[in-house]
């Protein structure tokens, strides 16, 4: 019971933070400065790595680099920490220790860790990191919709004091340059670390895999992966109603294709889906990867994801029902009518009728034209070159 307040209570002053500025800027200052003061008494471990990755819990670029560093002999001498939602539910290879993400021993472990990995924010949009600590910044996919500083009403992102801070294009690099404050000096072109495994697949692993998630052999497979909505109660819970109606994408579509389903990590209520053979509930599944490599097609709106799956060169279609109220209420950087391979799709109606007219190999070429050769063009090895630019050559 106590968990769940806890959670309500962070779930409401997260939603105060975002959308409440005199609120945001008094905690911001009278927080910073109370662990700056503290943090002048805690000593750096310079052997000590705290990881924080998306949604807290053992993800994203953090969780690659993570396992890249446990499995080469050279940085045994290290001490990995682990800031988790829910520690004692994760098992984690290789020697880390398991910390709850938020509370008092989390930021005093941020206060004397001498390294900072992660693909969110450390510092929890406070200020306190001292000048000997390193800070590595992935962040967690290339964005489509507005994000940072551009949200209307958000003016909290400040990575000034990121070290290192990975990018997947120039597109990539002006957007977190301009809408998170990062400095040109920091800036790193890699790709992001989770996406090199999508650099390295083949066909044996991609069948493999269908086996392993359960999905049939002689069908092609779609991905339906719309992105984050806003709360709609004041932070309560973060609910998406795709307007689907299962039964006529089954009729439909059934003989030829399944569907994998996944929300956003910040989703917590999915309405209006009944699942079963045709449509599965993969948001819980612990690797988007495995599902980039299976499917064969994208559908999905504004989510960073398509920027990700543009990697493989494969069809994607943008399913944005609410387009115009959400260029209005969020904004994006793209003219998606334009820029996306096959505009955009508005009803159900149309996403299937582009599904079953689709020349397979053309849409593959708009796909590496259209996106990935303007905004993910960089990658492959990002996971090697972030860890020797903060570690060093061992």
């Amino acid at each position: 019971m106590e968990e769940q307040k806890m959670h309500g209570f962070r779930a409401w002053l997260d939603y105060q933070l975002k959308h409440n500025d005199n609120f945001y800027r008094f905690f911001q200052t009278t927080v910073s400065f109370g662990m700056r003061v503290i943090g002048s008494f805690v000593p750096i471990d310079k052997k000590m790595i705290l990881f924080s990755a998306h949604s807290r819990k053992y993800n994203d670029s953090p969780k690659t680099i993570y396992e890249y560093m446990v499995s080469k002999p050279e940085y045994a001498g290290y001490k990995y920490v682990w800031a988790l939602e829910d520690p004692e539910h994760v098992e984690l290879p290789g020697p880390a220790i398991k910390i709850k993400a938020d509370t008092p021993k989390y930021f005093i472990i941020s206060m004397m860790a001498k390294y900072w990995v992660t693909c969110v924010n450390i510092e929890r949009h406070l200020h306190y990191k001292k000048k000997n600590q390193l800070y590595l910044n992935t962040w967690h996919g290339c964005s489509i919709n507005h994000c940072g500083n551009a949200v209307p009403g958000r003016k909290d992102f400040d990575f000034t004091a990121v070290d290192f801070m990975c990018y997947e294009s120039e597109y990539h690099k002006e957007i977190l340059m301009r809408d998170f404050l990062a400095r040109e000096g920091a800036m790193i072109p890699t790709g992001l670390p989770r996406n090199d495994a999508l650099y390295h697949t083949s066909k044996e692993e991609i069948l493999e895999l269908k086996k392993k998630m359960g999905l049939p052999l002689d069908k092609k497979i779609l991905m339906y992966a719309p992105t984050w909505r806003d709360s709609t109660d004041n932070g309560q819970t973060y609910a998406i109603k795709p307007p689907i109606n299962v039964e006529y994408w089954q009729k439909e579509l059934q003989d030829e294709y399944v569907m994998m389903l996944r929300t956003h990590a910040y989703t917590t209520k999915l309405l209006g889906i009944e699942f079963n053979d045709f449509i599965r509930d993969f948001t819980s599944y612990p690797s988007i990867n495995d599902m980039f490599k299976v499917a064969d097609v994208l559908i999905s709106d504004y989510s960073s994801c398509i920027a990700d799956f543009s990697i493989l060169e494969r069809p994607i279609i943008c399913f944005a029902y609410d387009y115009e109220e959400y260029c209005r209420v969020r904004g994006l950087y793209l003219d998606m009518e334009k820029d996306m391979p096959s505009g955009v799709k508005r009803t159900e109606q149309e996403v299937i009728a582009q599904i079953k007219a689709m020349n397979y190999e053309e849409e593959c070429k708009k796909t590496k034209e259209m996106i990935k050769e303007r905004i993910t063009d960089i990658g492959g090895h990002a996971t090697e070159i972030c860890v020797e630019k903060m570690f060093g050559k061992q």
